[in-house]
């Protein structure tokens, strides 16, 4: 299949967007903590299941229920004739379970604190249907097996002769008024508000009988892919051969195979003997989505390298360049930093690439080198203010990108925890701007005072600024809420169904 760039008739514009469901929603009034802020969204490749990482190092699964296979299974025809009247079309999910992923560590030999903040979750495809996913911090990568237990009935049993009075107590504390909420080793749990399952424990009078009991689904950690990266790791992608499996960091891309732990091989180096010649960065790597030979991956000056893997053992000089030629606006001092691809994406296709700088959402096409076949404009408004965004950190902010199944549509977030979603049809430059709340287009509150710029400007900025930028140029009653931006999302493989993450809260729009 190839992307058309030509309009359709299921463009974004003709789409109605609206709010399907939100997890982890916060109260008014209640401060949100950090280490409760999710940091990677990932659906697995049918849809069917959504995890999340968060900077307390934890995963959170979700499952899709509108479309659970075990009521397909268990579920007369006339039954399901009635159930269709009432099932959503589009998918919704509820809570399956969550687990410690990583825990905060300490590197001696370099005096260092490695964050548990999970920086990529990735499913793995598996033909028997169990569940595995890979999750990552800064250094360390780990493989995770979920088992789904089902719900045992037992109509009676008597446990008083195999249970102590010790630990009967032990039991009936652990599940006060029937209700069980896990706990981490950080000290916090989390607790989502839709349709949590809940383990029940019930005591009658008389024998003691067990009359329901829902076990936990466990996670066990499998492989741990671990000291193979001196930088941050980035990107973790899943190979279409599933056996195989990239990590990347600023300097290096590594090949792992799922099976063996112990050993990688070191695939791209741009390490160079002196790091005061260090031009460029790496900043994301994907496997192609069905050709196994071949990667991509993204830089800091805005280009992307695609690879085969066929071609060289060390494909660090092997590889065709894609970048924009004709690139806009005037040249500053910041025009390097925003030209930095924080994500990329693959189509489905297979032949274009979406990347995400600051500035812009880029569609390439794997056959045209000189330049993204379409470009489209995210946050322009904040280009007079880059100073700002510069002295406050801002700038260097890492937002993600998603397609969709089709790659007919395209995503992606912004500040005051804006969502922007675009068409490759014409006329679709403007595309849908909505906020990721329960109401998505309520009419944004606009500050006509306009805030004095910080005092605190380096000499090299205030430089900037008094050459380049005039401070009338900003004075268009635009104002963002630097503090809430919309980092992090991942598209449906096969519904028009968006996850976005505002800080601790997950939302879903569908369309």
């Amino acid at each position: 299949m190839t992307l058309s760039l030509s309009s359709d008739s299921s463009s974004p514009s003709t789409l109605e967007w609206k709010f399907s469901q939100i997890f982890g929603e916060k109260l008014p009034g209640e401060d949100v903590q950090d280490i409760d802020i999710i940091s990677a969204i990932e659906f697995d490749k049918k849809g069917d299941f959504l995890a999340i990482g968060d900077r307390g190092g934890r995963v959170v699964i979700f499952e899709n229920k509108a479309g659970n296979h075990d009521l397909l299974e268990h579920t007369s025809r006339s039954e399901l004739e009635q159930l269709d009247l009432v099932v959503p079309q589009h998918p919704k999910f509820q809570y399956k379970t969550e687990f410690q992923s990583h825990e905060p560590e300490f590197d001696y030999l370099k005096s260092t604190e490695i964050e548990e903040k999970i920086n990529e979750v990735r499913w793995c495809a598996t033909p028997n249907g169990s569940l595995f996913i890979l999750s990552a911090n800064d250094k360390t990568i780990k493989l995770w097996k979920v088992k789904d237990h089902k719900v045992k009935k037992v109509k009676e049993m008597d446990i008083t002769p195999f249970v102590t009075s010790e630990n009967s107590l032990m039991a009936e504390s652990s599940f006060i008024n029937g209700q069980h909420k896990p706990n981490f080793a950080n000290g916090h749990s989390i607790e989502w508000t839709e349709n949590v399952a809940k383990s029940t424990l019930s005591f009658h009078a008389g024998p003691d009988k067990i009359t329901s009991f829902a076990d936990a689904i466990p996670a066990r950690c499998r492989k741990v892919y671990a000291h193979a990266h001196d930088f941050n790791i980035n990107s973790i992608s899943i190979n279409s051969d599933g056996e195989t499996f990239l990590s990347g960091d600023d300097l290096r891309i590594n090949l792992w195979n799922l099976e063996v732990s112990n050993q990688c091989f070191n695939i791209i180096d741009t390490k160079p003997e002196n790091m005061e010649d260090l031009t460029e960065v790496i900043t994301s790597a994907e496997f192609h989505p069905f050709h196994c030979n071949l990667l991509a991956y993204s830089s800091s000056r805005g280009f992307i390298r695609l690879v085969d893997l066929r071609q060289s053992a060390l494909c660090d000089q092997n590889a065709r360049i894609l970048k924009d030629e004709e690139s806009h606006g005037p040249k500053s001092f910041f025009t390097e930093i925003i030209a930095s691809i924080s994500d990329m994406k693959f189509a489905n296709d297979g032949r274009h690439i979406l990347s995400r700088d600051y500035m812009n959402l880029k569609l390439w096409d794997m056959h045209m080198d000189a330049g993204p076949v379409a470009t489209f404009r995210i946050h322009e408004q904040l280009r007079p203010k880059l100073c700002d965004l510069y002295n406050n950190d801002a700038i260097f902010d890492k937002f993600d990108c998603c397609l969709s199944g089709y790659g007919l549509h395209l995503a992606t977030g912004s500040y005051s925890n804006h969502l922007r979603i675009f068409s490759n049809g014409i006329g679709s430059q403007e595309g849908v701007t909505m906020e990721a709340s329960k109401n998505p287009f309520r009419k944004p509150q606009v500050q006509t005072s306009r805030r004095a710029r910080r005092s605190s400007l380096s000499n090299l900025t205030r430089g900037f600024y008094r050459q380049g930028h005039d401070e009338s140029a900003g004075s268009n009653e635009f104002s963002c809420d630097f503090n809430s931006k919309l980092l992090h999302m991942a598209w449906h493989p096969t519904n028009n169904l968006i996850a976005c993450a505002a800080n601790n809260s997950l939302l879903m729009y569908h369309a």
